[in-house]
């Protein structure tokens, strides 16, 4: 969940204010909280909880928040202070698919 002051930073970032033209967000705050519910718990899309609106509407602001890079100014605008808490990556918990394992495959000719 963020908190007041990470959100106070990121929220002029978002796209879909007041004050820009065309059709604005519901709620920026909510959707930037389903952006992190995916990343932290590494679900499909899909199982988006209810609370967060439809899955798909979500995903769409999603790719265009992408191609935009209005993640990248938000990230900027939230990590003015880094307390690298973030910074190390643990092995057990990245997942590898069975093919990316380093282990060979693929049909063998027998002699």
């Amino acid at each position: 969940m963020l908190t007041d002051a990470q959100w106070a930073k990121m929220e002029p970032h978002c796209r879909g204010k007041k004050s820009d033209p065309g059709r604005s967000g519901a709620d920026n705050r909510r959707f930037i909280e389903a952006v992190l519910w995916i990343a932290r718990t590494g679900s499909p899309w899909r199982d988006l909880p209810a609370e967060f609106g439809g899955w798909n509407t979500v995903f769409k602001r999603f790719r265009d928040w992408v191609k935009a890079d209005v993640f990248k100014r938000l990230f900027d605008a939230a990590s003015d202070e880094p307390d690298m808490e973030y910074a190390m990556v643990d092995a057990t918990i990245v997942k590898v698919h069975r093919h990316g394992q380093g282990a060979k495959g693929g049909l063998r000719a027998r002699p």
